[in-house]
């Protein structure tokens, strides 16, 4: 066989050079070693049995595997175009690169996109543009039982946790925060000293472990939550119910990775894996979730409280919606995470089908609140692929009150998109807990350019209001944002997609939402 014939070769090659260099020569060994090397490479393959591949073309075979390593840094910098990478294209990266710099971004010539594409959206601009506003505009945060309430910015930092996140980058996303007035959600990891340090505004994340907040049995503890939140940093509180990237999952901290630091922050013992389950231990139904969203604003003193989630069915929000009214208690915020969301590393098959785009999402939500007559006590949140001004104001269009970014942030602070969070190898030190890759993002520099990228994102969505006529973001409505349904066809929000009007839900059902909201019901979640 060729691959036997090769290996015999290569062994009488290195046989060769070794008499040569005992003979002839000691040069002649700077030729036997590689040989040597190779022929052992070669052996090594014909009688390993993991790689089928290395068994029929060994030595050979390996170049596959190193330019499958390479490809997705020769598919960034060398194969992609502009504007069709992913998650994030290149245009979008080096739009907040540059703007975090405090460099111009700008770009000659026009559009590099096909604006004739199905499914391609614009935002309609005024034959009577309005003066850009000289005072930034904020949301007010808090229904009528919250005691104190948060003015939001239009632009905040999404969560991310410590411990996914390195210590340097949280740090240098609060200390943004501060130096730039706007909130950073702490992710479900815990509220560490990296966020508190700086004394930025914090929206603390509670999930399904209530790490910071935990039993010794891995439940909820009134006494520690009360405590943490009465922090004068924490603002708001967040109860994660699910995620864009991977609702409806859990998650394993294995007990590797929980050192006395992570012990620390989550409240768990060291050195002992740590399991996140899919679904919460203080609520069953839609009646006890919105009993316990009540509950946590009277522990946390008055403060906002909300709950993030990737939203599935509708009928499901409607139960809860339900639950509201007859409870007469109301969440002060909900942020709806789209599942286009991705700083938390998933299974692929969730990352691809499971959950509604922000955009579907955000629709449901704020329809179902309208329709219910709750929509002026409740705020919404967007998060999920918020990066420019233009993606703001189209979140703004369709619902919601403020927005989130979290790969946005990270791009601030230096992220490449490598995709290597989940391997503790980030090239750049932001998704890593190795102190060494760590140390990379300098906190002074990367914190200023989280305030820059921030103020400058929010100026870009206001000139861009301001075009569009409009001189304060509840002016935004549907049919300011268009998309091309087909080559010859374009819609308006308004035109494609059904709002309802206050209370109409209480009032007279459309059609349209008659079934799932008669399935709706308070005291159960129905799929």
């Amino acid at each position: 066989m060729l691959k036997i014939r090769l290996v015999v070769l290569l062994t009488l090659l290195t046989a060769g050079a070794l008499a040569a260099a005992v003979l002839v020569s000691p040069w002649y060994a700077c030729a036997a070693g590689p040989l040597l090397l190779v022929s052992a490479v070669a052996v090594h393959d014909l009688v390993q049995r993991r790689h089928s591949v290395l068994r029929n073309y060994p030595v050979l075979g390996h170049l596959r595997f190193a330019l499958e390593a390479l490809r997705p840094e020769l598919q960034q910098y060398f194969i992609e175009r502009n504007f069709d990478g992913r998650p994030f294209d290149r245009d979008t990266r080096s739009i907040v690169y540059e703007r975090a710099k405090g460099t111009a971004a700008e770009e000659p010539f026009g559009t590099e996109l096909d604006l004739y594409r199905t499914g391609s959206e614009y935002l309609t601009p005024s034959m009577a543009p309005c003066p850009v506003p000289e005072d930034v505009p904020r949301v007010r945060i808090g229904g009528p039982d919250c005691t104190q309430p948060y003015d939001m910015a239009l632009l905040n930092v999404s969560a991310m946790s410590f411990g996914s996140l390195s210590a340097n980058a949280v740090l240098a996303l609060n200390t943004g925060a501060r130096l730039g007035g706007f909130a950073h959600d702490t992710g479900e990891g815990g509220l560490s000293a990296y966020h508190l340090r700086p004394g930025g505004d914090l929206v603390w994340e509670i999930g399904t472990g209530y790490f910071g907040c935990r039993t010794d049995d891995g439940g909820f503890d009134e006494r520690k939550f009360a405590e943490k939140a009465a922090h004068e940093q924490v603002k708001c509180v967040s109860l994660k119910i699910s995620q864009g990237a991977k609702p409806g999952i859990g998650g394993v901290l294995p007990g590797a990775k929980v050192n006395a630091e992570i012990a620390e922050v989550r409240g768990v013992p060291q050195g002992q894996t740590v399991t996140s389950p899919p679904f919460h231990r203080v609520y069953s139904t839609p009646r006890e979730l919105v009993r316990f969203l009540g509950r946590m604003r009277e522990l946390a003193g008055g403060k906002p409280v909300g709950f993030k989630l990737c939203v599935g069915s509708r009928r499901e929000f409607l139960a809860v919606c339900k639950a509201m009214l007859e409870e007469g208690v109301t969440p002060d915020f909900i942020i709806v995470d789209g599942a286009e969301g991705g700083t938390g590393a998933a299974p692929l098959e969730f990352a691809d089908n499971v959950g509604l785009p922000l955009g579907e999402g955000l629709m449901t939500v704020h329809n179902a609140l309208v329709g219910v007559g709750l929509r002026d006590r409740v705020k919404v949140g967007a998060s999920g692929k918020v990066a420019t001004g233009s993606d703001l104001v189209k979140r703004l269009a369709q619902g919601a009150d403020y927005t989130n970014a979290a790969r946005a942030m990270m791009f601030a602070i230096g992220c490449i998109q490598a995709q290597r969070c989940h391997t503790n190898t980030c090239p750049v030190g932001v998704a890593t807990q190795d102190e060494r890759r760590g140390r990379a993002v300098d906190v002074e520099d990367k914190s200023r350019r989280v305030q820059r990228y921030q103020e400058a994102t929010v100026k870009s969505a206001l000139q861009i209001m301001a075009a569009m006529g409009v001189d304060e973001p509840h002016g935004l409505r549907p049919h300011m944002l268009v998309q091309r349904v087909d080559a010859h066809t374009v819609r308006s929000y308004a035109e494609l997609h059904e709002w309802l009007t206050p209370g109409q839900l209480l009032a007279s059902v459309p059609d349209s939402w008659a079934l799932d909201w008669k399935a709706a019901h308070p005291d159960r979640f129905t799929h």
